[in-house]
């Protein structure tokens, strides 16, 4: 958990030195939105979007509310079937180290968003594509926004892992247990789904085919069940992590996407623009 927390700190670092500007598959072109929007790529904006990121609870509006109890009673519900679920599951461990499994548990940890930042960053600055810029910037923000609230969440809630023994009820919140790095009482929410939707998040919503935007779902689905077939989360802390991977992310790219102001040009003669401000 601590390499994987401390992973974004690294993308945004190499990201910030490396002053550069996929044209393909990974990248969609960036229109006058970008200049429009002002989005520069860099710690000044990274540093109002954190801000912007912490404090936008308070400006929710009802949809989110709705989003948050939606995701808040599916946890619940499925925390009631937990314990049956892993039963079930670990009744048969031939596949434990199996190709897939080991596919997904590995989608989130330390080499793939390393491999994955530092392919667009390289070939952003040898082109200077700016599209590609954006998606490794967000990999990065993305990471590090979703890190922070899932190791919040972990100490908050300080739930037991199924390996521990302890049933699906058993919480140490705020104890000394959660805050320790064992992590045997951090497993709500999951951290591997979490950083796993995050990132397959941010490259779907780059990605130009729709086949590619489905495809990019792939790894993190199999993370999802690698982390219960292997007995290290509830299904019920999967499913948060990854809803928190997928909003946190989605969050983030639609900063980098939304008109702020757009101005249109309706008809040549007579002449009529129109400005909306968002």
């Amino acid at each position: 958990m601590r390499r994987r927390f401390l992973l974004p700190l690294l993308l945004m670092a190499i990201f910030e030195v490396s002053s550069f500007g996929v044209a393909g598959l990974f990248a969609q072109d960036l229109d006058s939105r970008d200049t429009v929007q002002g989005n520069r790529y860099n710690f000044s904006q990274f540093g109002h979007e954190t801000v912007k990121f912490f404090i936008q609870p308070i400006k929710w509006e009802g949809s989110d509310w709705l989003k948050l109890g939606l995701v808040g009673a599916g946890t619940f519900l499925i925390m009631q079937v937990d314990q049956p679920i892993r039963n079930e599951i670990t009744k048969d461990q031939r596949y434990y180290l199996s190709a897939p499994i080991e596919a997904g548990r590995m989608w989130a940890e330390l080499p793939p968003p390393v491999l994955i930042f530092c392919g667009f960053a390289a070939f952003s600055l040898i082109t200077d594509d700016r599209a590609t810029r954006k998606t490794a910037y967000e990999i990065g923000q993305a990471l590090l926004y979703a890190g922070a609230v899932d190791k919040l969440s972990n100490i908050a809630i300080g739930r037991a892992k199924p390996y521990m023994n302890e049933g699906p009820k058993s919480f140490h919140s705020f104890s000394a247990s959660s805050f320790s790095f064992q992590q045997d009482y951090q497993s709500l929410p999951g951290g591997h789904c979490v950083i796993a939707f995050a990132l397959s998040t941010v490259l779907s919503r780059n990605a130009g085919p729709l086949w590619l935007k489905v495809a990019a779902y792939v790894p993190a689905g199999l993370t999802f069940v690698s982390r219960v077939y292997q007995d290290r989360h509830w299904t019920s802390d999967d499913f948060l992590g990854a809803a928190l991977g997928y909003f946190v992310a989605t969050w983030v790219v639609d900063q980098h996407e939304q008109v702020e102001r757009r101005i249109q040009v309706s008809s040549v003669f007579p002449l009529t623009i129109s400005v909306t401000l968002n």
